[in-house]
């Protein structure tokens, strides 16, 4: 155990439940997966459903909302931050690593690490695909994480910001998102990428249809899935894994607009939500 990863008077952090928020619902695919992975761990999820979305924002209000949404999770006790944001990720997660004295996990390393994972192609260059929302896109983080793995990696990254609302709708198998998701990747495959990052927390519902669309020549990596994956790695090494073999509690807070959440949710999680709290943070 990291001496920096106690809580004076305490004890160990291990029985603490792991923070994650996002701008909105979207990280619920990271919540899925860490419960899926990570099973006794409890989780304390906030959604800034009030200042959604992040994309547009400056980077400096990505970084004041991330301050303040992490803040309100030390004081809620939790024992490492999860920023399911890919947004808040590229803007904030070095402030956030720098202030805050437990483990911060973001969502863009761990996918670009399984993006360069495989075998070096045995002509060119390695070819990458990344799509996100508009923001994530415009950030270039990926890129930035890609390369400093593989600085000679070629990078395609394309915006697909009509996903996000599709998902949100439920609309994962039907006829206009897939021809919305064909539209979207075929430069991809054009491109002769081989593997493709589902760099927004909402493509792992898409993942099927996606999968159907590029064809088995191309990998898809799951942001969510890699992240959660990254989070077992990081307790483990901290000494800061549950001890427990049952279930974790769940808790699940936003700032505005609770019962849309729940029913957003429903597509998400795979079953309706017990409860949600409120949150009220400033505009």
């Amino acid at each position: 155990m990291h001496p920096r990863w106690r809580r004076p008077g305490l004890g160990p952090l291990s029985s603490a439940p792991i923070g994650v928020f996002d701008s909105g619902v979207g990280g619920l695919t990271v919540v899925r997966e860490i419960a899926r992975q990570l099973p006794a761990e409890s989780l304390v999820y906030v959604g800034d459903t009030a200042r959604v979305p992040y994309g547009p924002k400056s980077p400096d209000t990505v970084r004041r909302y991330s301050r303040e949404i992490a803040g309100y999770l030390i004081e809620q006790g939790v024992k490492a931050v999860v920023v399911a944001c890919n947004t808040a990720t590229a803007h904030a997660l070095d402030d956030l690593r720098a202030t805050l004295a437990i483990p911060v996990i973001g969502v863009v390393e761990p996918g670009a690490r399984a993006a360069v994972a495989g075998p070096t192609p045995a002509v060119g260059s390695r070819r990458v695909g990344v799509i996100g929302t508009v923001g994530t896109i415009r950030s270039g983080a990926y890129e930035r994480a890609i390369r400093a793995l593989d600085p000679l990696a070629d990078v395609l990254a394309r915006a697909c910001p009509l996903l996000v609302p599709l998902v949100e709708e439920g609309w994962l198998t039907h006829p206009a998102t897939e021809l919305v998701a064909r539209e979207y990747l075929a430069p991809f495959q054009t491109h002769g990428v081989e593997s493709l990052v589902l760099g927004c927390t909402h493509y792992p519902l898409l993942r099927p249809l996606i999968a159907r669309v590029v064809g088995p020549d191309i990998q898809l990596v799951d942001s969510a899935q890699e992240t959660a994956a990254d989070v077992a790695c990081v307790l483990q090494a901290a000494g800061l894994c549950a001890s427990g073999q049952g279930l974790g509690t769940r808790r699940f807070v936003v700032t505005d607009a609770p019962d849309q959440f729940a029913r957003v949710a429903t597509h998400f999680l795979g079953a309706p939500l017990e409860a949600v709290e409120t949150l009220a943070l400033a505009a």
